[in-house]
């Protein structure tokens, strides 16, 4: 990361493919054998660390800090306290990859949820766009230490791209661009994932590890894909998974509320069969429960009036919808006579 380490290897176990633990989306969701790499002080000028390195030293500390306690909004001030310009910015996206790197699947998800969470804020486009250009330039080095690093920053790139931080052009412009293997690699399996069915989705577990920790507006983006994918596919059994893959079911209320609110922004009939069906469907196998269901159309409810305030044929729309869910028992009486009156 521009400073010299100390590595210390701890062997946790062989990575073998034919292992019935091993993801081919996560080669490192099993057992593996991590490098824990520590950064030596920085010199100090006039008792404080200057120069790229100590910033660097600095970024990492106050991402090991973010690790131990998992609050991505006091990582932020601890980060707007440094003293860097904007022009250095993009050393965080470089050093939390780096850092992730070097850790497990868990932390890699902090350091995803971490860099999305500082978009618009701490980091700008600009700032991830070079900060992972220098990465792809620099994959060859990483590599050395850490084999599986191409897998691993192209899940970044990936995640970044899921998570509206870059756009997917992004990573158009290096096509026939990079020279060397573990470059190609990388940029190779960030185009699968983007381009698998549901990608966009998918990605959000990239790293192998539950939802249940994930801040709430990503968990809200992605249910919102997941349906804009299902009206676009009319796959209810792939819908189905991609929600169960997100691990939230006490959120589910959610997926519920966005499909009813999707239905009635669309305005046409083929959006109400189909997010009838949806619902109908995961009801039916208790994915979601009675309790989310009800839940997601008294949110509904609630909403109607700033709902109809974009959308003024709403509470026609919505009366239709409701009557078409009783009458495939998605709910009951109860929640049907509290369908607001106008």
């Amino acid at each position: 990361m521009g400073s010299e380490v100390l590595e210390e290897d701890f062997d946790t176990g062989a990575l073998d493919p034919n292992d019935p633990n091993y993801d081919d989306l996560n080669p490192d969701n099993g057992d593996v054998k991590m490098k824990v790499t520590q950064l030596i002080e920085a010199p100090l000028k006039n008792g404080q660390p200057s120069g790229t390195q100590a910033k660097v030293k600095l970024i990492y500390s106050a991402i090991k800090e973010y690790y131990d306690h998992g609050d991505t909004e006091e990582a932020y001030f601890t980060l707007e306290e440094l003293p860097w310009t904007p022009e250095q910015r993009h050393l965080l996206v470089v050093t939390a990859v780096e850092a992730a790197i070097d850790h497990k699947p868990s932390h890699r998800e902090m350091t995803s949820v971490l860099i999305a969470d500082l978009y618009h804020h701490t980091l700008m486009e600009e700032h991830y766009a070079k900060g992972y250009d220098l990465l792809l330039k620099n994959v060859d080095d990483l590599a050395l230490d850490a084999p599986a690093a191409p897998t691993i920053l192209a899940n970044f790139i990936a995640r970044s791209i899921a998570d509206d931080c870059i756009p997917p052009k992004f990573l158009t412009q290096y096509i026939g661009q990079i020279e060397s293997d573990h470059g190609a690699v990388c940029l190779n399996r960030a185009q699968s994932l983007l381009s698998m069915r549901h990608g966009l989705v998918r990605l959000d577990a990239v790293w192998g590890v539950g939802g249940g920790t994930r801040p709430v507006k990503h968990l809200v983006k992605k249910m919102v894909l997941l349906l804009k994918e299902y009206l676009s596919s009319c796959d209810i059994e792939e819908a189905q998974r991609c929600l169960v893959e997100l691990e939230v079911p006490h959120f589910h209320h959610e997926l519920v509320y966005e499909a009813i609110v999707m239905a009635l922004e669309n305005l046409d009939d083929r959006s109400l069969v189909l997010m009838t069906k949806l619902l109908a469907a995961l009801q039916a196998s208790v994915v979601v429960t009675s309790n989310q269901m009800k839940e997601g159309f008294y949110r509904v409810y609630e909403d109607l009036p700033q709902i109809c305030l974009d959308v003024p044929t709403a509470h026609s729309v919505l009366e239709k919808f409701v009557k078409k869910c009783l009458a495939e028992k998605i709910i009951d009486d109860a929640v049907a006579r509290k369908m607001p009156i106008r």
